[in-house]
């Protein structure tokens, strides 16, 4: 009898980098709780990748962007009571709105690369981060 593959459920999250400094929520709830992550969460029923990573960004951290562009895609496996993720990573540009930790989210900041690597943050997220400062000190397009 074979093993069936996960099921991966979708999600989302908003990497946003402003004046030197990356848009960060620290997760309040299992699974990441006390980890520092990019703003997201699950892709409703019905939702759009977009629409769900506007919607996540909102709902954790009060703020919005003018415009997302796809930037990776990341598949999470799942562990004891959770499932499976498709992690659609998204840039956000030009944040307007007023900065305030809402939802799953304990905490919301700005930080920059370096402070980064003193938090806890989930591997991925600092790996993500490292390549979009590459990406703008060699003055590349946005991924």
């Amino acid at each position: 009898m074979s093993e069936q593959p996960p099921t991966y459920l979708p999600a989302v999250s908003v990497a946003v980098f402003h004046e030197g400094a990356f848009l960060l929520v620290k997760r309040g709830r299992e699974p990441s709780k006390g980890f520092y992550a990019f703003p997201g969460g699950r892709v409703d029923p019905g939702e759009s990748d977009e629409d769900a990573a506007r919607r996540e960004l909102a709902e954790e951290t009060g703020l919005t962007i003018a415009s997302l562009q796809p930037l990776l895609v990341e598949h999470l496996p799942g562990a004891a009571h959770y499932p499976a993720f498709r992690l659609l990573v998204f840039r956000g540009y030009d944040p307007s709105g007023t900065l305030q930790a809402a939802d799953d989210a304990e905490s919301a900041g700005w930080f920059g690369i370096e402070e980064m690597r003193h938090l806890p943050v989930i591997p991925s997220v600092l790996a993500a981060a490292r390549a979009i400062v590459a990406q703008e000190n060699a003055g590349g397009e946005p991924a």
